[in-house]
């Protein structure tokens, strides 16, 4: 193998960027010198549409700079953001129109494909859906069995609308390991119609069924164009006269077979700034030797206008985005490297202010040799101050009048913006090593705070081709275990060795084959059951490169040249509007319905949106992300169904009202989409009440998703009922006693009942007691799929009037606004500021803590999720200087803990002093700073910049000792004296507001 190796030891990477294609030539015998192996590199404009000729280019000079080397090329490596940017561009040249098969008997129908994918890229998309009975139960057993007759039906629509690209949906399909009906359904379809290209999800991502088959119907799209633009480098190859076989970078920095990336060209799409990463950190710090000894790392890719900033781990890999990740607009659950993006560039323009500057985020961008002053313009960019400063770039006499103080001022405010975005990306106060790479380094500084050291390596500027050469194959398993059949000791050592067999069936060394990563969840609510997610890595096997370039010779001529789906351009509309919402100008829909005397509030699009944010702030962190419900009541006002409120003061005295919610595993709810559960719930309790129908719904909790669940069953499409602007809770908790009626009127819950929304329901008669109400059901729920919605003992206006927590759907309605409010004006850094005003001011509501998540513990006992999350402030920077209101604390940590929800906020000093500043039924949100929404439990990770915000209770919790026995510090079990953070403030009514007054519609 050595003797192969050292014949074959020489590997070409390219990286095709937007502005320049790079290109490296790299010998794996001589990763020990001084120039890291790197032989050759050439970098030149990347040619538009056809890439091909700038990676010929690129390619062809760096050959011709060992001479005669060819035959001592193992490999060529090229990433490339190609497939990317057809998506980006809405390019209908190189997309093709996708059908989309879901199997699931009872699930999914009520959210279909495409719902979550901006309107015009489903324009240019959207083919065909289509529902076949299939589907799984989280526990890996079938919902129901695959019917041929009707996959052949689905092949005959198909066929008649000329589909060429078919995506395969299944609910857990991708811990579908016995009855794999994806494969099963993909087999019979190419069997009817084998000139379409056929997807498997659960072969393109993991858990969460509409982002994995948003990735799917993206990755299916650009199938055809994928090959051509593979066959294109080939080609180009064979001109060349490089007989090596092909490989195309994936976005974890590990590579694919070209004839596999023609198949899943979707791993390929943020391959860029993966290269950099890799490439900056084997140039500058010596991975790749042996035994060298690996930190995490942060690198700085700087470009002509923006800065990419990430962390390579110590794996050598970048660290991974959190869950879910927008591409071209499009959410998916795809594994992409998490990166952190600045305006700032070599072409960055520099403007004085009185006695400040700014940098950017306008840039000159590639016509910085033209418009910089060093080069002739009258633009003053970063460069120009960078050739004041002394470096020697174009004609420095021309940038000599520029005064000190302006030079000096311009470098802190570079080295400012440098330091806040690497004090976002650290995990830990240590200082971390910097590698600065790309042709705009030039304008950073060699020091840092909060830095260990700042390289600048050799090659820098193409080292996102160097990243390209060195890419090593991975293998991944990310699976659910059932733990009563194993320990979990067993279950992660055979993810382990799944990881590694994967790693080498895809082109590994075996012998060189490590786990990288190891990661473990539990599932809410879902008992004996864990993910186990698995990477294993290891180096590209001589051996594999070769039989891949037997295979792509083998399969050239029949996968190249049959599924071409170029078509002259689709037009596509505009959206629906590009002008700025007038927040103050809008007015909510009251209608007076004379025939009841009372107003209703007729629920636009617009107020989804709002109330849907609200309600995850609502949350404290719990409660389920309300995305589900919003799609699906969005939807269902976009096709002419109307959605009422009613203040509770309309209620007739002797009204009967329903009330309800969801129950289980927000696992569960990812992949069945939230179904009919709760309407089957009502309708199954009204059955055995013999009610025919009802006055109004009522919802458990306003906190998360179960805040739009009420509206939902009340929509003209369900029960056509108004919802009451009222809930529960004013909140979320985590059991079903915990509601203000069980306060206030114990027995209350019963007779109730439950249903899986697949034909399983459950009435509960009596109980002794609430809280056996929640345990007896819970017990059910697992059995029946662990998801299911709730219908309790209807109530009545009395009740509701005294006991419930009401205007909490305005409440929500008000949050929301105040948040797409400071992120269309851009004042997201007051964002808390401006929801404190909408809950009442500052007597109401505070700010807790700003700073950054730097732990995160979690555990699962008896179905809840417990843990906490420590949040360690930041150094003080511009941003800072710009909130109205100083926090309730600084300095020091925040530590919350959770049980489901935030139960309290403990402020640590500095001086190790500690003091509570916050405890429940007081609400604890705590807020994304960058984008001002709330993040839920599933979305805490490390590294998170968060503002802590915490809203007093109603008073239906302090104003009786039950209310804090149920809903109180010591309901959790800590004996910790509740103290209110503020006086509560009862929410104006949105109805009482704009009653009378003219609605106004709204940009969508």
């Amino acid at each position: 193998m050595g003797s192969i190796r050292s014949q074959h030891s020489l590997r070409i990477g390219v990286d095709v960027g937007g502005t320049n294609t790079d290109a490296v030539i790299l010998d794996l015998d001589a990763v020990d010198q001084p120039n890291r192996g790197v032989l050759a590199f050439h970098k030149t404009p990347t040619t538009s549409p056809n890439v091909t000729d700038g990676i010929e280019t690129a390619v062809g000079k760096v050959l011709s700079q060992i001479g005669n080397g060819v035959s001592n090329v193992s490999c060529l490596i090229i990433g490339t953001t190609h497939f990317l940017n057809a998506v980006i561009e809405r390019d209908s040249r190189r997309l093709s129109k996708v059908g989309v098969i879901r199997l699931s008997k009872s699930f999914t129908r009520d959210i279909p494909p495409f719902s979550d994918v901006p309107e015009d890229l489903t324009q240019l998309l959207n083919g065909y859906c289509g529902y076949i009975d299939g589907g799984l139960h989280i526990d890996g057993s079938e919902e129901a069995p695959i019917q041929k007759d009707q996959v052949l039906k689905e092949c005959d629509a198909i066929e008649k609308l000329g589909l060429k690209a078919v995506v395969i949906s299944g609910v857990f399909s991708p811990i579908d390991k016995h009855f794999e009906q994806e494969i099963l359904v993909r087999k019979i379809m190419q069997e009817r119609l084998p000139h379409v290209d056929i997807v498997c999800s659960s072969e393109v991502s993991n858990i969460g069924l509409l982002e994995r088959e948003n990735a799917s119907i993206l990755n299916a799209s650009i199938l055809s164009f994928a090959r051509r633009t593979i066959h294109g480098f080939r080609a180009a190859m064979k001109r060349l006269g490089l007989s090596c076989p092909l490989f195309i970078s994936q976005n974890d920095g590990t590579v694919i077979d070209s004839v596999s990336a023609a198949s899943l060209p979707i791993k390929t799409f943020s391959s860029g700034p993966t290269n950099s990463m890799r490439g900056a950190a084997y140039l500058g710090l010596g991975y790749g030797r042996k035994n060298e000894e690996r930190v995490s790392t942060i690198v700085i890719d700087v470009g002509g206008t923006t800065t990419d900033c990430g962390v390579l781990l110590p794996s050598g890999f970048p660290r991974a985005a959190s869950a879910y990740v927008d591409v071209a607009g499009v959410t998916m659950n795809f594994p992409m490297p998490h990166l952190a993006s600045i305006g700032l560039g070599g072409g960055s323009i520099v403007r004085r202010h009185g006695s400040d500057v700014s940098v950017g985020p306008d840039s000159v961008g590639y016509q910085l040799t033209s418009r910089a002053r060093v080069f002739g313009g009258d633009e003053l960019t970063t460069t120009d101050i960078a050739v004041a400063a002394g470096q020697d770039i174009g004609d420095s006499s021309r940038v000599k009048d520029l005064d000190t103080d302006l030079i000096r001022r311009t470098q802190l405010k570079i080295k400012r913006m440098l330091e806040n975005v690497i004090d976002r990306l650290k995990l830990t106060p240590a200082p971390l090593p910097v590698l600065l790479v790309g042709g705009g380094s030039i304008v950073c500084p060699l020091e840092l705070e909060g830095v260990s050291e700042v390289i600048v390596p050799k090659f820098h500027a193409v080292a996102n081709a160097v990243g390209a050469a060195i890419a090593r194959v991975c293998g991944t398993v990310d699976t659910i275990y059932v733990t009563q059949d194993m320990t979990l000791s067993e279950a992660l050592e055979h993810a382990k060795e799944q990881a590694i067999a994967k790693a080498v069936d895809a082109g590994a060394d075996a012998d060189t084959v490590t786990v990288v990563d190891v990661e473990t969840l539990p599932i809410p609510y879902v008992a004996g059951q864990i993910r186990v997610i698995v990477k294993a890595v290891g180096d590209l096997s001589i051996d594999y490169i070769s039989s891949s370039k037997n295979l792509a010779d083998a399969e050239e001529e029949s996968m190249w040249d049959d599924r071409d789906n170029s078509a002259k351009p689709e037009s596509v509309s505009a959206p629906k509007s590009l002008e700025r919402f007038n927040f103050d100008t809008y007015r909510p829909q009251i209608v007076n319905n004379a025939a009841l005397g009372r107003n209703e509030w007729v629920v636009s699009e617009t107020d989804i949106q709002w109330i849907r944010d609200g309600c995850y702030i609502l949350g404290c962190a719990g409660g389920g992300s309300p995305k589900a419900e919003y799609l699906k009541l969005r939807d269902q006002i976009r096709n002419g169904r109307t959605v009422r409120v009613i203040d509770s003061s309309s209620l007739p005295e002797t009204a009967l009202i329903y009330w309800a919610g969801m129950m289980g595993s927000p696992a569960v709810s990812i992949e069945r989409l939230n179904s009919s559960e709760c309407l089957h719930a009502v309708a199954d309790l009204m059955e055995y009440l013999g009610h025919e129908s009802f006055d109004a719904i009522m919802g458990l909790e306003i906190g998360g998703a179960n805040g739009l669940e009420p509206l939902l069953i009340g929509s003209s499409q369900g029960f056509d009922r108004p919802v009451i602007d009222g809930d529960w809770m004013g909140r979320a908790y985590p059991t079903y006693w915990q509601t203000t009626l069980a306060v206030y009127e114990p027995g209350q819950l019963t007779p109730c009942a439950i249903a899986s929304g697949d034909g399983k329901s459950i009435v509960m008669i009596k109980s002794p007691n609430d809280e056996i109400v929640d345990r007896a059901l819970r017990a059910s729920c697992s059995e029946m799929g662990s998801r299911v919605g709730m219908a309790a003992k209807p109530t009545t206006t009395k009740r509701v009037r005294e006991y419930g927590v009401l205007n909490t759907v305005s409440l929500a309605w008000r949050i929301g606004r105040s948040v797409a409010r400071a992120q269309q004006e851009s004042t997201i850094h007051t964002v808390a500021e401006q929801i404190i005003d909408a809950v009442g001011g500052p007597t109401t509501a505070k700010i807790l803590f700003r700073g950054k998540i730097v732990a995160v513990e979690r555990r699962l006992f008896k179905g809840h999720s417990y843990g906490e999350i420590t949040i360690k402030q930041v150094q003080a920077d511009e941003e800072e200087n710009r909130h109205e209101v100083a926090a309730v604390a600084e300095g020091g940590v925040l530590k919350i803990p959770f049980k489901n929800e935030n139960i309290y906020a403990k402020h640590v000093a500095e001086d190790g002093s500690e003091s509570y500043i916050a405890t429940v039924p007081d609400l604890i949100s705590v807020l994304d700073t960058q984008s001002g929404l709330a993040l839920g439990v599933p979305e805490y990770r490390y590294g998170l910049m968060v503002t802590v915000l915490a809203i007093a209770c109603s008073p239906r919790w302090t104003d009786t000792p039950r209310g804090l026995e149920y809903g109180g510090p010591k309901a959790f079990g800590y004996d910790i004296e509740y103290r209110p953070v503020g006086t509560y403030v009862e929410p104006k009514s949105v109805i009482a507001e704009y009653a009378g007054t003219a609605a106004t519609t709204a940009p969508q």
